[in-house]
């Protein structure tokens, strides 16, 4: 199994840890978050230090994902994601994405997801429990899809932008980036 280090020891780490462990790729070996709590643990993982200690860890072997969530602002979760550091493509085993789409460094698909073909994720992004990504969408890096949302085909989610739960996009439609969508949006 591969190691990877969890970024962020909040409830969505809890999320990304029931995926993570489902995919059965990946060794949890730590998890960085505030000073004081290191020596925690979540959901029987340790934390193991804060973002100071991360570069000690940064072996070529060690993955690592964001596990910090997403709502107002993405700066924590941009700030958290090196380029230069070994980011994993998680994919839960319950997902479907289409062997035509592409999906970026250091993004989770989680539980029941679907990507349609032709779609393109970027870098770092959340797609959230029961996120639909249908055929040809663009979601740029660092974004999150929340739960139950439906993206139409055609769409662009330009960088930085939360979609909010039960959100559904129409077709063709473009997002500006750094947008936050409130949940149950008709857009």
């Amino acid at each position: 199994m591969k190691k990877i280090y969890l970024i962020g020891g909040g409830g969505h780490c809890k999320s990304c840890i029931d995926v993570i462990e489902s995919t059965q790729e990946y060794q949890i070996m730590g998890i960085f978050d505030l000073k004081e709590k290191v020596g925690e643990k979540v959901l029987g993982y340790e934390i193991i230090g804060t973002d100071n200690d991360i570069s000690k860890f940064t072996a070529s072997d060690n993955y690592f994902l964001v596990t910090l969530g997403q709502i107002k602002s993405s700066e924590l979760r941009v700030n958290a994601y090196k380029d230069e550091m070994n980011f994993a493509t998680i994919i839960s085993p319950r997902a479907y994405v289409s062997k035509h789409a592409s999906i970026g460094s250091g993004t989770i698909v989680m539980h029941d997801a679907i990507i349609n073909a032709g779609s393109i994720i970027g870098k770092n992004c959340i797609l959230n429990s029961k996120a639909l990504i249908e055929h040809e969408c663009i979601v740029e890096d660092h974004c999150h899809i929340s739960t139950g949302v439906i993206i139409n085909g055609d769409c662009h989610i330009k960088s930085k932008t939360f979609i909010g739960s039960g959100t559904v996009i129409k077709n063709g439609k473009t997002i500006d980036a750094m947008s936050v969508i409130s949940y149950g949006s008709r857009l």
